[in-house]
């Protein structure tokens, strides 16, 4: 399959106009705000901070472990919306124009969810860099957003 080319490249610049920000308030995540309040400056762009609660699996009567819903203002789901509110009030006496969310759910999942329901235009995400076993059992979080999200992802590795 062959697709053509412009005979001149495009000079118009990208359009940023709302950044999703997935953060799980570790110092990647962190850092991953940081960069994206400082992207957001130069383009003009409003930022939606998003913290996702994962659900806890817990045993069954048989002795399975299955997902359970995590009840309603739970010990998690109150760190996560103090936090939350710390980190945008932090951002928005920066002067950045910013937005917060919390959800509960699978994190990827969620993510890409929340982007295509919030029409971002871009997602920006650190990755913790795990690799072998660890990213094995683990999986990656970010990787799983860039392969299903809808719109650009820009992973930003975290140093530790």
């Amino acid at each position: 399959m062959t697709k053509r080319t412009a005979k001149k490249p495009s000079r118009r610049r990208a359009n940023f106009r709302t950044i999703l920000v997935p953060v799980d308030f570790s110092k990647c995540s962190r850092a991953s705000l940081d960069y994206a309040r400082q992207f957001a400056a130069q383009h003009g762009s409003e930022l939606i901070l998003l913290h996702v609660v994962e659900p806890i699996a817990y045993p069954t009567e048989l002795g399975f472990p299955s997902l359970g819903a995590i009840p309603p203002h739970s010990d998690y789901e109150r760190a996560g919306r103090k936090h939350l509110a710390q980190w945008h009030k932090e951002m928005a006496g920066s002067g950045a124009k910013v937005n917060a969310k919390l959800r509960v759910g699978q994190p990827y999942f969620e993510i890409t969810r929340a982007a295509k329901e919030l029409a971002v235009d871009l997602i920006i995400i650190s990755t913790h860099g795990h690799t072998g076993l660890k990213h094995v059992f683990l999986g990656s979080t970010a990787e799983r957003v860039v392969r299903h999200a809808e719109c650009p992802v820009l992973t930003l590795r975290c140093r530790k």
